[in-house]
C-alpha cells in the first residue's frame, strides 16, 4: 500500500513539474493542480495508512488513524479548487484578449530593456539628450 501511494506521489509531482515548465498557461494550471494533488496525498498519508480501521478509537488503541491530516487535506482541496478556478478565469481572460496563451519570454537581446520614455542611444551607445532631444519627445519625419 505504501509503495503504491509513494509511487503515485512521485508520478504526480513529476508530471506537475513537467507541466509547470511549459510556455502555455493552461498546462501550467494543470501542473499546479497535479502538484496540489501530490501534496494532498502526501499530507493524507502522513496520518498513517491503515485500511479497514476507524479513524478514532480509544486512547489505548495502537492502530488508530490520525484525523488531523484528513481535515487538512479536505481544507486544501477546497482552497486548491478555488485557486484553480481563479487561475483558469485569469488565463481565459488573457487568452481572449491576446488570442494566444503563450507566456511572453524576454529575448537575449532585450536582457536590459530601457525604461519607457528614455532617449534612444546615440552612435556611441550613450543616450543623447539635449534641448532638441528631450526624453520622451517624438520627432516628426517629413
Amino acid at each position: 500500500m505504501e509503495l503504491i501511494v509513494a509511487s503515485s506521489i512521485g508520478v504526480l509531482t513529476a508530471g506537475g513539474v513537467y507541466l509547470l515548465l511549459r510556455l502555455r498557461s493552461f498546462p501550467v494550471i494543470l501542473g499546479l493542480a497535479l502538484l496540489s494533488y501530490a501534496v494532498n496525498i502526501f499530507v493524507f498519508s502522513s496520518g498513517r495508512l491503515a485500511t479497514g480501521l476507524p479513524p478514532i478509537l480509544a486512547k489505548s488503541a495502537p492502530g488508530y488513524t490520525d484525523p488531523l491530516p484528513q481535515a487538512l487535506v479536505l481544507t486544501a482541496i477546497v482552497i486548491s479548487f478555488g485557486m484553480t478556478a481563479v487561475l483558469v478565469m485569469l488565463s481565459l481572460g488573457a487568452y481572449l484578449e491576446a488570442d494566444d496563451d503563450r507566456v511572453n519570454m524576454p529575448s537575449d537581446e532585450g536582457a536590459n530593456p530601457e525604461p519607457a520614455g528614455s532617449p534612444a542611444p546615440g552612435p556611441e551607445g550613450r543616450a543623447e539628450a539635449g534641448p532638441d532631444r528631450a526624453p520622451g519627445r517624438v520627432e516628426e519625419r517629413q
